[in-house]
């Protein structure tokens, strides 16, 4: 059984001529001409890591508190002082309100794109839809390591230059969401997906429950010799699958593409630089216990471990696992927000930022934390809020950004920007000026169309130290 990202189709062989067909047109999408490469300038991120909060934040009741607002809109959170004189922030994240003078809080993130995918996340393209991007497709707009990558900015060693913890998103890897992949660039520049298998203390109740937070650790893909095709699958992406079966590999144009991907996936999986980087028992119980020994904090440590090791993106997404796998809170928000998200997040973002800087590589790391989009100011009946991609919050860190930096404003409800509007379009053009990638940049789509990397996004120089 072999899937094309998300889709499978299957005839006696295990491939349709379909499959055959695409795959011709991703591998010789590789043989394109070069690409421009990145300007000559010295770029002060070496490294990225991008945390999603999969299921849209509360900017309320997280980083945008309106304590004068009616009790429907302000919620029931009180508000604490933070770093920052005249800047406030929910209680429930005490250790990250300490430490927003080392963070640049973006208060205006803003869009219409209402849907759950990542896609515009991680792509910073905001033009798609559920009916057409719920299931990530070759036609997909490639995400912004992938487009790093494919512009030379990315892997080196033996480590791959792009990583995903702690698997791929999609309601609880039941299904393969838009957003991380190489898109029409092809599965060359899609990430290593580490793996996982959350555990729980006791048995969830429902999608809301706000008593159950994931227990586990991002693993590397298992290998052996007796691998299936079905575990291939699951394990690795189309092209790597098509190596050594599709006859006209050995003559076309992308076969060198193929068997790039599949040496540097066995690399990978039997190198001992790898194994220690995902090894997160070289960590003191400390540092164990200060980012969370949850799902979402190994993550996160793992993350850090990596970027050390020399990958230069990794992305942590909060849908691997239900309970603390989603910030959906349409039901139980204040409780799920108190008992499980906000102190998962406090304890290990604020670790991250700690760690970095005392490791001297905070710097020239670009933490990026953000989420699909925020919530609706006023909370409904079942005591939650709905989905508002109007205006939501990015946190960054380290890596060219300002310290201590608040930029933009919502109004008195936290509905709309008041003033400097960011789409995910300029947050993936600032990115792209951190990581010294031009963010005018265009990459050939299916039809060697050239497509803006940044989707008409701008770098937004107000957050640039």
């Amino acid at each position: 059984m072999l899937r094309l990202l998300g889709h499978r189709s299957t005839a006696c062989d295990g491939l349709t001529r379909r499959d055959v067909l695409r795959a011709g047109t991703l591998a010789a999408l590789g043989a394109i001409a070069a690409p421009a490469r990145a300007p000559g300038r010295s770029a002060p991120a070496k490294a990225v890591i991008l945390i999603d909060l999969f299921g849209g934040p509360s900017h309320i009741d997280t980083f945008d508190p309106k304590p004068d607002a009616a009790p429907e809109i302000r919620g029931e959170f009180a508000s604490i002082p933070t770093a920052l004189p005249g800047v406030r922030a929910t209680e429930h994240v005490p250790r990250l309100a300490k430490r927003l003078d080392k963070m640049t809080l973006i208060r205006t993130v803003s869009h219409g794109y209402n849907s759950h995918n990542p896609y515009a996340v991680m792509t910073g393209f905001t033009g798609g839809q559920d009916q057409t991007d719920y299931y990530a497709k070759p036609s997909n707009h490639p995400s912004i390591p992938s487009v790093c990558q494919y512009l030379g900015v990315g892997r080196a060693g033996e480590l791959p230059g792009y990583v995903m913890l702690p698997a791929f998103p999609g309601y609880s890897q039941g299904l393969r969401r838009a957003g991380p992949y190489g898109g029409y660039l092809g599965p060359k520049y899609d990430p290593l997906f580490s793996t996982c298998e959350p555990k729980w203390a006791k048995p969830k109740v429902d999608f809301y429950d706000h008593d159950h937070t994931p227990m586990g650790e991002p693993a590397l893909p298992a290998m052996d010799a007796s691998l299936t095709l079905d575990a291939l699958d699951r394990r690795r992406t189309l092209v790597d699958q098509l190596d050594g079966r599709v006859k006209w590999a050995d003559t076309s144009s992308g076969s060198g593409n193929l068997a790039t991907k599949r040496n540097e996936a066995f690399e990978l999986l039997t190198s001992p630089r790898a194994r220690d980087a995902f090894d997160l028992s070289r960590e003191s119980p400390r540092t164990r216990d200060r980012y969370g020994r949850d799902l979402f904090g190994n993550s996160v440590l793992m993350a850090r471990r990596l970027v050390e090791a020399g990958v230069t993106f990794v992305t942590v997404h909060t849908e691997a696992a239900q309970g603390n796998g989603h910030w959906d809170t349409h039901n139980n928000n204040f409780r799920m927000l108190k008992n499980i998200l906000l102190p998962v997040l406090d304890a290990s973002v604020s670790a991250l930022v700690d760690d970095l800087s005392d490791r001297g590589l905070l710097e020239s790391t670009l933490v990026v934390v953000t989420g699909d989009m925020g919530r609706t100011p006023k909370v409904n009946k079942a005591a939650g809020r709905d989905h508002w991609p109007q205006c939501g919050f990015a946190l960054l860190a380290g890596g060219g950004t300002k310290a201590g930096c608040v930029f933009g404003a919502s109004d008195k409800t936290a509905a709309f920007p008041l003033e400097h509007p960011v789409s995910p379009g300029d947050l993936a053009a600032t990115i792209y000026h951190l990581v010294g990638v031009d963010p005018e940049s265009t990459v050939p789509d299916q039809g060697n169309r050239p497509v803006a990397i940044s989707h008409g996004g701008r770098v937004v120089s107000g957050v640039l130290a």
